[in-house]
């Protein structure tokens, strides 16, 4: 008989998606599986959709928590799991039928049941009416320990190339011992597995396009203010695992202080100087900062400057004439 496989789906506020993804879970070749469904606090129909698949099928099971964030239901999915395989899986996405099939019955190549499986995925835009106007293939291939861990730290649109752990089968014995950060309300799946590479988990391609991953409205990833602070998080809590992922974190963090610096973002500013790994150059390639100390002077610096005078993306008719005329007036000086 083929061994249980539990999926965790945790769900704030996505009712409309719900009965899709379900449907395909239910819908697996392999059909020995639970569906827990934990509602984390939801305020739209979630409880009356999983209560009629429930009538449905039996294998769906339902329940709820006060909003704890994404991570806390998460843990108590792991936390209730019956299956020797733990499947994680959003809402608002969906899989292939044969999906479970196929990565199990890849796994006969190696010699360890102890393991992640990953693999390829689509990528699925959706209107506001839920109808998609874009489908895009994103074919990961098998990447080593070293390769996950940078793209792990890379934000994704940053990367020339897809994000490679969507939606992971993993066995039981993998997560015994590791958790969600429930400090983290983004990016905590970028966390949990690099937890999970730190601690010498075998990470195993599997060949197929799987996965229905989603880009809707709704998504967390939309709000880019709170993004911002999330990374900042995200990169803190580096110096809590092992110091030395800084340095494959610098392309991330550089991103997000110049941006800091452009904004005057004084509380994301002062927290990322203290993780920054130095020296990282600035307007000019020239120009390298090697010091956290001439950063905050720099910092305040730019407070007085105006912004057009810095970055092009704030000047507009008046203050491109400005720059034009100082820079004759340069180009004059210089040639006298």
């Amino acid at each position: 008989m083929a061994p249980l496989v539990s999926f965790i789906l945790p769900c704030f506020n996505r009712a409309i998606y719900l009965e899709k993804c379900v449907t395909s879970i239910l819908n697996q070749t392999l059909s020995n599986l639970e569906c827990l469904i934990i509602d984390d606090g939801s305020t739209d129909s979630t409880r009356e959709i999983a209560e009629k698949l429930i009538k449905k099928d039996a294998r769906v099971k339902y329940f709820y928590q006060d909003n704890g964030g994404v991570s806390s239901a998460r843990n108590w999915g792991l936390n209730l799991a019956q299956g020797e395989w733990i499947h994680l899986l959003d809402p608002d996405d969906w899989i292939l039928e044969d999906k479970i099939e196929f990565q199990l019955n890849y796994l006969h190549n190696f010699p360890t049941k102890e393991v992640v499986l990953y693999g390829d995925y689509e990528r699925v835009h959706l209107d506001a009416q839920q109808n998609i106007i874009k489908r895009d293939v994103n074919l990961v291939s098998s990447l080593t320990k070293e390769q996950l861990i940078q793209r792990l730290l890379l934000p994704d649109f940053l990367a020339n190339s897809p994000f490679p752990l969507i939606h992971l089968l993993m066995h039981k014995s993998v997560v015994q011992n590791q958790r969600f950060d429930e400090s983290l309300k983004a990016l905590e799946d970028r966390d949990f597995m690099l937890n999970l590479l730190l601690a010498g988990v075998d990470f195993i391609y599997t060949p197929i396009v799987g996965t229905f991953y989603t880009k809707h409205q709704s998504n967390t990833t939309n709000n880019w203010s709170a993004m911002k602070i999330h990374y900042t998080k995200f990169y803190e809590n580096l110096t809590t695992k092992n110091i030395n992922l800084l340095a494959f974190s610098q392309q991330g963090i550089d991103y997000f202080i110049k941006e800091a610096l452009k904004e005057k973002d004084d509380k994301n500013f002062y927290r990322l100087v203290k993780i920054l790994p130095y020296p990282i150059t600035l307007f000019h390639p020239r120009i390298s900062i090697k010091s956290m100390l001439l950063w905050k002077i720099i910092y305040q610096i730019r407070l007085i400057i105006p912004n057009f005078i810095l970055y092009e993306k704030y000047r507009g008719p008046r203050s491109k004439k400005i720059i034009a005329m100082f820079s004759q007036i340069l180009n004059f000086a210089g040639n006298n």
